[in-house]
């Protein structure tokens, strides 16, 4: 008896083994079932920020708004070179959020339970910028250490952890691998493919999960930088790389109303979103 071929794309995963170095920082009031806030330690260095063109996906923001189709925003690819810096492992947790939520008052309040996907050790969401700005000031003020939001550079270090394919474990993704929208969509006339380059169509979960669910650590030593949900930076929106700062600092605007930055997609998006450089924006209360 002949067997057919086997004609299902084969997913390669590259695993890179690293030694992670973090802290975890006990200040906070959280049950020995929630997930502690860890801080790992990303280490000093330079690489290429940005998409390479012909990369898939590069042109997902312009599709999507006809404002952007002609614009590349995610050129050009530039080097950076970053001071070493710590990044938490997971996502911020519902708990961890609602911890800092009873801290005292910087310059707003928070409301402690914001998330629509309800559970302890989900990521929070449905918060925007300024909540998110207000989150790390009040940790800062209560830890004395110097919290804050990413800058987009440091996040995108970050995530690559000295990857240069379009996910941190290579040139494709699977919803065995992260949280996104595993299906085809179908958006204002185009169709958005729920599988990337070779790989696989997938789940839609359509919700959040836990954080850390997904057993693969970047070689960074963090978790859920693709898919889940959306997450901030600290800087303003610029449309492209032409004259960003070359130190991983971030790049800011005198017109404290500019949009800001998201990176890494969600549960909600399809795996074009999830790449490493794809970058959209928001207005700060968004």
């Amino acid at each position: 008896m002949a067997a057919a071929p086997d004609t299902q794309p084969k997913l390669v995963v590259r695993y890179r083994e690293r030694q992670a170095q973090f802290f975890t920082e006990d200040k906070l009031a959280l049950s020995s079932q929630q997930t502690p806030l860890h801080m790992v330690a990303i280490p000093a260095g330079e690489f290429l920020m940005g998409s390479p063109p012909g990369e898939i996906g590069r042109d997902t923001y312009g599709r999507a708004n006809d404002a952007f189709k002609d614009i590349d925003v995610e050129g050009p690819q530039h080097p950076v070179t970053l001071a070493p810096f710590f990044m938490g492992k997971h996502p911020v947790t519902q708990a961890q959020w609602r911890a800092v939520a009873e801290l005292p008052p910087v310059k707003q309040e928070l409301d402690p339970d914001p998330a629509n996907f309800k559970g302890d050790n989900r990521p929070v969401e449905q918060v925007n910028w300024l909540d998110a700005t207000e989150f790390c000031a009040r940790l800062r003020q209560h830890t004395q250490r110097p919290y804050r939001l990413p800058s987009e550079a440091e996040w995108e270090y970050a995530c690559r952890a000295g990857s240069t394919t379009p996910f941190h474990f290579g040139d494709t993704i699977t919803t065995a691998l992260a949280n996104y929208q595993g299906t085809d969509w179908e958006y204002e006339g185009n169709i958005y493919s729920g599988a990337y380059g070779k790989g696989p169509h997938g789940d839609y979960r359509k919700e959040t999960t836990e954080v850390g669910s997904f057993d693969i650590a970047n070689a960074s030593g963090l978790y859920d930088m693709h898919g889940n949900v959306w997450e901030w930076c600290l800087d303003h929106w610029h449309q492209t790389y032409e004259g960003a700062p070359t130190d991983g600092s971030e790049w800011l605007s005198s017109d404290e109303s500019s949009l800001r930055v998201i990176r890494g997609g969600s549960w909600y998006y399809f795996p074009e979103y999830c790449r490493s450089a794809i970058r959209l924006n928001l207005s700060p209360d968004s």
